[in-house]
């Protein structure tokens, strides 16, 4: 076990994950054939996108935002043009057209650093960075649609419809491309070959699959100083002496305690204490396991944004990727409280941070149900996120070698020691 030091300025780090094609120049492709095809096809409107519609041509103030966040992207090369030589998306009908699409069609696999896993985020990719789209953005009206919008699409793809993306074919999530870029799938993961589609019923059925028994072990023989890591995951940050207030929307991988669990009555508990942030990759395993083995002494999901980005960062369709730290005290998340067996680990926090098209956290534990150290949780459904682990002050954790920024850590596998 080693003390991991953090610098506290940007953490450079690939983080993609497979959420976002690599180059910018595949998501405009991308993009511009969407525009192509929704024009051709000219489909009426479903009741979310109306609702959206209505909502935004209906309120001067949002109507506004909605008009700048488009007339705000710059006019010049990157911005203005895709690689085709037309306009890039320019007005919120289109951005409404393209929403309408999406909603009923899964992610198709492209190559391991070009598929689009979050199409919306895609659309998105330029406006989301400008002033009014970052103000936007962060209204709870806004994203009372946004939600109403996840949800229409996370209809779909738990929907045998969308099973169509698990085909063997080009662009099919089980092609010989596909499983290579996924890694060991076969060997790791539960599914039946002799089925269609491999077993899976849906999309999501698909990319909430679970590891096979024994793929991911806890350490053995057990020791209740180790805590494990909760997801398969690749670390982000690791930031000491947090506080419960701090500036987390100026400053670029700050955490606010009281922001973060959203003033919950264990936030002094928190105050001082470690946080330890990692992502998930879109192309990897989506559920939660316990850390530690103990109680659930509560559970909290907490309302917020999904395409807010932080103030700090600038136009990218990365915009997302790189405010992690700003998304754990803004984005919708659930937060799972552990009173562990070990009094030396004591209460520790799992958060869930559901980004972008992962609206949808799921708990599979209730309030005070006793779990054991990597006994399953809860999931993300529709793709990759983020997740953190928050520490006591009085949790002397020291963190294992393994531990460094931008390494994957396997489910289960020891990630800090708590002695003393």
């Amino acid at each position: 076990m080693h003390e991991l030091n953090i610098s506290s300025g940007p953490i450079s780090v690939e983080l993609q994950g497979g959420w976002l094609p690599h180059d910018s120049a595949v998501l405009d492709h991308w993009l511009s054939k969407k525009v192509q095809q929704v024009d051709a096809k000219n489909a009426p409107f479903v009741d979310v996108i109306r609702d959206f519609q209505k909502f935004i041509e209906s309120d001067h103030t949002i109507f506004t935002l909605f008009q700048q966040m488009f007339t705000q992207v710059p006019n010049y090369a990157l911005y203005d043009k895709d690689t085709w030589g037309k306009p890039s998306v320019r007005d919120y009908m289109t951005m409404l057209r393209l929403f309408n699409s999406v909603l009923t069609e899964p992610p198709e696999f492209t190559s391991k650093h070009a598929s689009v896993a979050f199409p919306i985020n895609a659309i998105l990719s330029w406006p989301m960075g400008t002033p009014a789209g970052k103000a936007a953005f962060y209204l709870p009206s806004v994203n009372e649609h946004f939600r109403n919008i996840l949800n229409a699409r996370g209809e779909f793809l738990s929907s045998p419809a969308s099973a169509v993306a698990l085909s063997h074919g080009p662009g099919g999530w089980l092609s010989e491309e596909a499983l290579a870029a996924m890694g060991g799938f076969t060997e790791d993961f539960i599914h039946d070959s002799s089925k269609p589609h491999w077993g899976f019923n849906s999309w999501d059925d698909f990319f909430t699959r679970q590891f096979k028994e024994g793929r991911r072990p806890v350490p053995t023989p057990y020791d209740p100083r180790i805590v494990v890591s909760p997801c398969e995951s690749g670390v982000y940050n690791i930031s000491r002496s947090v506080l419960e207030h701090d500036l987390f929307w100026l400053k670029e991988n700050a955490y606010s305690l009281a922001d973060m669990l959203a003033n919950h009555e264990f936030v002094p508990r928190f105050a001082g204490g470690t946080v330890y942030q990692a992502w998930l990759s879109a192309l990897s395993y989506h559920r939660w396991h316990a850390p530690v083995s103990g109680t659930v002494v509560d559970i909290d999901f907490v309302p917020g944004t999904y395409y807010s980005s932080s103030p700090v960062v600038g136009m990218s369709p990365l915009a997302l990727r790189n405010s992690q730290g700003y998304l754990t005290a803004v984005a919708t998340r659930v937060n799972i409280y552990f009173e562990s067996d070990n009094p030396n680990i004591g209460l520790v926090c799992f958060m869930g941070v559901g980004m972008a098209e992962v609206s949808s956290c799921e708990v599979t534990v209730k309030k005070g149900d006793h779990v054991v150290q990597g006994q399953e949780t809860g999931m993300f459904h529709f793709g990759g996120s983020t997740s953190c682990l928050i520490f006591r002050p009085e949790t002397k954790i020291q963190f294992a070698d393994v531990v460094q920024v931008g390494k994957v850590i396997k489910l289960n596998e020891a990630i800090g020691f708590v002695d003393v």
